[in-house]
């Protein structure tokens, strides 16, 4: 009965929240964080532990899923560059810049868990700044860019932690880092296409929308549990399977069974995206009696959580500038003339340069 009042408290929290921060103009994700973090610190309301199987099972599949499914694979594969060097060539410069900060301010900590910490802040997450690009009106190509990172993002960090992780228990060569890399991006793409080809011929022998959503609901948890156990990304697995599916889905399912999943998939996507800003909010109460009770001083953390804060942000402005120039170079060729020199804010008429 406990589990259940906390869920339901959860949801009109989140009803609450979302329409006071239209009210307000506030953005959702800032005022329910503030609003977790204020609840941690009420006496009745139990002690939230987010624990990992609830997060890597229980919110990101769907998460990743309900993104992907509505995420034009035109538009990702026309802007896959930039994506690829947020997702991918940020995460790792990141994971190695923060690593290099803590463990320059923590030598005792060890390079493994210094680039553990940098792997678990590298990757932004997109929720909030989109929903803020959205309302300050960001060109689409930025939206997209940023939608696009935040599906792939995950793996490489999941991926880097994970070996990190592993460095902690023993020795780990460049070769095992590199192969474990190419497992979990090749694996997680197989399986990812497996279960859309299996789920694109049930679809097509079926029309009823219950009987296809409820399909919908089964497939992330699948394609994510398929790749992970054979060692790969399950992220992956779900971001492919979900672009796949939502780029076919006009050819494999009737017109009620699109509205319905996507009518589904929204309440769903509404549910988890705000709750998991709220459940971090929840956490800050134990967090910072963990750290007051620290063996080490609590200015000192507070300067290496200040630091890496700093470090984050420095490393993106600088490998976006840094990148700038061969992106516009390569964006400009073969494009049209109204569209050159436009970059990532080019328009919708210059989404495939």
């Amino acid at each position: 009965m406990e589990t259940a009042l906390i869920l339901v408290g959860i949801a009109v929290v989140v009803l609450g929240g979302e329409a006071l921060s239209e009210r307000f103009n506030v953005p959702a994700p800032l005022l329910l964080i503030a609003v977790g973090a204020a609840a941690s610190y009420v006496p009745v309301l139990p002690e939230i532990h987010l624990e990992p199987e609830v997060v890597l099972l229980g919110l990101l599949p769907p998460l990743l899923y309900t993104a992907s499914i509505q995420t034009s694979l035109v538009d990702f594969t026309a802007n896959r560059t930039p994506i690829l060097a947020l997702s991918v060539g940020l995460v790792v410069v990141t994971t190695f810049a923060v690593g290099a900060v803590v463990n320059w301010l923590i030598p005792d900590l060890g390079w493994p868990a210094a680039l553990a910490i940098g792997a678990v802040v590298a990757p932004p997450d997109a929720v909030a700044a989109t929903a803020i690009g959205r309302r300050i009106g960001l060109p689409r190509r930025i939206v997209t860019i940023l939608e696009g990172e935040s599906l792939l993002n995950d793996a490489t960090a999941l991926v880097a932690l994970r070996t990190a992780i592993a460095a902690i228990a023993g020795a780990v060569s460049l070769g095992e880092i590199g192969l474990d890399f190419l497992v979990a991006a090749g694996g997680g793409a197989a399986a990812g296409f497996i279960v859309f080809a299996l789920v694109a011929w049930l679809r097509r022998r079926v029309t009823t929308p219950v009987i296809d959503t409820t399909i919908s609901l089964i497939t992330p948890c699948a394609a994510y549990m398929l790749a992970e156990s054979v060692h790969a990304s399950g992220v992956i697995a779900v971001v492919v399977a979900g672009l796949l599916l939502g780029h076919k889905a006009p050819i494999i399912q009737t017109a009620p069974s699109r509205i319905a999943e996507r009518t589904t998939w929204g309440a769903i996507a509404f549910l988890l995206e705000n709750a998991v800003f709220l459940l971090i909010g929840l956490q800050t109460r134990w967090i910072v009696e963990d750290v007051i009770a620290s063996h080490l001083p609590l200015g000192w953390i507070v300067l290496v959580c200040v630091t890496v804060l700093a470090t984050v942000i420095v490393v993106r402005l600088g490998w976006i500038f840094a990148l700038r120039v061969p992106l516009l170079l390569t964006s400009n060729r073969g494009a049209p003339a109204g569209c050159r020199a436009r970059s990532w804010s080019a328009g919708p008429g210059c989404a495939a340069s």
